[in-house]
């Protein structure tokens, strides 16, 4: 298991020329990399005019807290052309791609930045967590037909199209099932998703998204009733390796939909390959060897992809005929809304060499009556996108028996 110290490890980035990007593939709880010594900095890159500000904020205090961790400065915000000088460790706002230049951002490998670097986009993508409806069907380049074939099993039932006509084959296999789930693959908490019961409404949708949008992709999946959302995950940041298992929770927003209100987490030092032997019960358990299945064929299957941030939503719930079915919907391999409980639970590690587990949690509330409890750390206070009171926060618990 790994041991965490009270200082971060000195780089040596600064002093040796720079390499093309490694691979990180799943390590033991002993390969713990080195922290560069140096600024961290958090980087919008595309996505700073996108993003909605309180996202983007948030992530920024989340940075801040990665500093706190380090023991290093923090740089503040910068974009493309504008990198502070010395070493830096980065903190991407998004998940970095081709459209990144990691030289420019000295990105070497895992131990440079918080994130992940996919070689290509939609791999970064929920189209990755679903097999194509057929052989010789329509697919970006890079993409791994053996991914699909190994998470048989890890997944629900769904396919992954690009075409009208592929979507049509994938729905008369997936509504015999009962009714199916349309997800637009860039979609983010929820949003971009619909049910469909029937071939007609399944043909409303195709015509509504266009041939432009299909061409990008879309997502296919077994609707699930009575869901409860898992999260399972490693971080790897300066000495310290850590991996997780937990439940996501929904809140309602100013406008009354529900939205993700955060996640509570139980961390431990140690690597994801660790977990199924230390979770409680065996839904989670199920949970944990599925995310693991993802995890090791994702690194397996798509040659170039590096994380120091790899998290897996799991869905558990019934079908319509009431069977119970577990299966990963996608990974996030960059800062996301559970980052904030990571760091403070590596916050706690290293206050308290000597914890075995840590419980931390990230909440997100909506309304003028909306405050945090005493001892929190804030992670936002302010308008969301629609102008509404949104309070982010995160706790941590360390009397905690794994």
């Amino acid at each position: 298991m790994g041991h965490a110290t009270t200082e971060p490890t000195a780089l040596r980035l600064a002093r040796r020329p720079r390499a093309q990007p490694r691979s990180a593939a799943p390590a033991g709880p002993q390969a713990v990399a080195d922290s560069p010594r140096g600024t961290v900095a958090f980087y919008g890159g595309n996505a700073r005019a996108k993003g909605s500000d309180h996202d983007r904020r948030t992530k920024a205090e989340v940075a801040r807290g990665l500093a706190d961790l380090l023991g290093l400065g923090y740089a503040g915000e910068f974009a493309a052309g504008e990198r502070p000088a010395g070493p830096l460790y980065i903190v991407p706002a998004e998940t970095l791609g081709p459209q990144d230049d990691l030289a420019a951002l000295g990105i070497e490998g895992e131990a440079d930045f918080f994130g992940g670097y996919v070689p290509h986009a939609f791999i970064a993508s929920k189209l990755i967590t679903h097999p194509l409806v057929r052989a010789g069907a329509a697919a970006p380049a890079g993409w791994s037909r053996a991914h699909g074939a190994a998470l048989r099993g890890a997944v629900l039932p769904g396919r992954s199209v690009f075409s009208a006509a592929d979507a049509r084959r994938a729905a008369d296999e997936l509504l015999a099932l009962g009714p199916v789930r349309l997800k637009d693959p860039a979609g983010v908490g929820g949003a971009g998703q619909w049910v469909v019961n029937d071939r007609a409404e399944l043909e409303q949708h195709l015509e509504r998204l266009g041939p432009q949008a299909l061409g990008n992709g879309l997502v296919l999946e077994q609707n699930l009733n009575r869901v409860t959302t898992c999260s399972v995950g490693q971080v790897r940041v300066g000495p310290w390796l850590a991996s997780y298992y937990g439940t996501q929770r929904l809140t309602r927003n100013g406008r009354g939909h529900e939205v993700y209100g955060g996640s509570t987490l139980t961390v431990m030092l140690g690597g994801l390959e660790t977990l199924p032997e230390r979770a409680p019960d065996e839904p989670t358990r199920t949970a944990v060897r599925q995310a693991l299945r993802y995890h090791r064929s994702a690194f397996r299957h798509f040659p170039g992809l590096i994380a120091s941030r790899c998290n897996y939503d799991v869905v558990q719930g019934v079908d319509d005929a009431g069977r119970w079915h577990s299966g990963v919907l996608e990974q996030s391999w960059r800062i996301g809304g559970a980052s904030g409980a990571e760091i403070a639970a590596l916050l706690a590690f290293r206050a308290e060499p000597g914890l075995r587990a840590v419980r931390a949690s990230t909440c997100e509330l909506y309304g003028a009556a909306a405050a945090a409890p005493a001892g929190a750390r804030i992670l936002f206070d302010g308008a969301d996108q629609h102008g509404d009171r949104l309070v982010k926060y995160v706790e941590v618990h360390t009397d905690v028996d794994p």
